[in-house]
């Protein structure tokens, strides 16, 4: 008998082990309305548009580089930035992937 006791609980305990590593692995619930927001905040900054103080939010860029970008606008591309020798190859690879340069649309 209390081998048969043994055995059962044994075998509980190895299939609630078995639900705990799978809650792991299960996705997520639905993100929270903070991280629906901050992934918006996160969508690649127009270096056209963009103020001196969201510039200077950037890796690497700070109020120096920000008046600089500005000052060089506007541009077609964003790797004009390093074609106008305004960042350092390093410095645009830290942030090429957080920017963007929109064109305004043409006049009729």
């Amino acid at each position: 008998m209390n081998l048969l006791k043994s055995m059962v609980l044994a075998s509980g305990l190895v299939m609630m082990l078995a639900g705990v590593a799978q809650a792991k692995d299960a996705p997520k619930a639905a993100a929270p309305a903070a991280d629906i927001v901050k992934a918006k905040a996160a969508a690649p900054m127009d270096i056209n548009t963009a103020s001196a103080k969201d510039l200077a939010s950037l890796p690497k860029i700070g109020d120096a580089r920000a008046a600089a970008i500005i000052k060089g606008r506007p541009y077609k591309a964003k790797d004009e930035l390093v074609d106008k020798k305004i960042l350092s190859d390093d410095v645009y690879a830290a942030i090429k992937d957080m920017i963007i340069a929109k064109q305004k649309p043409a006049k009729k």
